[in-house]
């Protein structure tokens, strides 16, 4: 028995159940360093975003880790679900970043998220890096360079870990499509819509890297990413918003206890900007999308993105949200980590 009267795997626990718990900052402590974030933004010179599953819970999204997120009722024998992914629409967090880049106050963003909302926020391409891809995204690796095809639906039920297949072909080389998820267990290969050049060569110019709603479990693991072949005076300055621990709390500059969206409307009034509101009607999705060819219409059966109710398709319009548990994606089967089995003795 340990000092305390705990044993060691008694210690171990309640670890877990600490770093696992959400603290939330008195509001007037957390406008404090709402303040004392918006002046490291006006002085920084090269500000990168990493954003992580916490920026979307706004839009109906599950988190991982939290209390109610994915892996943490995997862990605990209980079945996901979610309500239809086409409903989700970028959060007052998605649209603060996109403007927060168009003043030029942000310089890069680089997501583990992917369900598609910073591109639908308005975010340019090229700002963007989607590490573990983009759900609306599937591409032809045959063709050089790879062919993209931005689709209206979730192009991924049919996918999972190690099986990328969407169902569908190249219109130029009629070669199987694939989907541009990277799941545990695999190494994210594709230019885009992963974009890892833009993120390296962001991370080596930051001087200030802000983590919005990340656990950084993942995220620590990409040493490209946090540039610690430089002295620790050239390493850039860290600011977190998360309602939970991260492995990088003890690294950051300032650790902000609070929900994405209340610190983005603290931090955007702080800043003098105005949020804008998303709009269907200019979401970037429908003018870059591509149009299934004919015979592809029965190709998928997720719910289609419609600017309006009025353009939804016959069946399509007013279907109830779905909570039934989704198997295959992005989002059911294909995220969760697989066990470790135990050795024999």
């Amino acid at each position: 028995m340990a000092a305390g009267g705990l044993s060691r795997s008694e210690r171990k626990a309640a670890e877990r159940v600490r770093r696992l718990r959400e603290v939330c900052d008195d509001p007037e402590e957390l406008r404090g360093k709402v303040r004392e974030l918006a002046s490291a933004i006006r002085n920084a010179k090269y500000l990168v975003v990493y954003t992580g599953a916490g920026i979307s819970t706004a839009a109906s999204i599950p988190d991982y880790r939290g209390p109610n997120g994915v892996w943490t009722l995997l862990q605990k024998g209980r079945s996901v679900s979610a309500a239809d992914l086409s409903e989700a629409e970028p959060t007052l967090t998605h649209m603060s970043i996109t403007r927060l880049h168009e003043q030029k106050l942000v310089q890069h963003v680089v997501s583990q998220n992917c369900d598609g909302l910073h591109l639908r926020s308005g975010l340019p391409r090229s700002a963007i890096s989607e590490l573990h891809g983009n759900m609306y995204i599937e591409v032809c690796t045959s063709c050089v360079p790879n062919r993209e095809y931005v689709r209206v639906f979730d192009v991924t039920e049919r996918t999972a870990l190690h099986r990328h297949q969407t169902g569908r072909t190249c219109h130029k080389c009629g070669a199987q499509l694939r989907d541009t998820i990277v799941h545990f267990g695999e190494r994210g290969t594709l230019g885009q819509p992963l974009n890892w050049e833009a993120a390296t060569e962001a991370a080596s110019r930051a001087d200030t890297i802000l983590c919005l709603g990340s656990s950084l479990k993942v995220l620590k693991k990409y040493p490209r990413l946090w540039c610690m072949t430089k002295p620790p005076s050239r390493r850039p300055k860290l600011y977190i918003v998360n309602l939970q621990w991260t492995p990088k709390d003890d690294w950051a500059a300032l650790k902000l206890h609070g929900k994405c969206d209340d610190v983005m409307r603290l931090l955007m009034a702080e800043l003098g900007l105005e949020i804008p509101a998303y709009s269907r009607w200019q979401d970037p999705i429908f003018s870059l999308a591509t149009p299934l060819r004919a015979g592809e219409e029965g190709s998928h059966s997720r719910k289609s993105l419609c600017r309006s109710r009025e353009e939804a398709p016959p069946g399509d319009r007013g279907a109830p949200l779905s909570s039934a548990p989704i198997l295959g994606g992005w989002f059911g089967r294909g995220c969760t980590k697989r066990t470790k089995r135990k050795k024999v003795t």
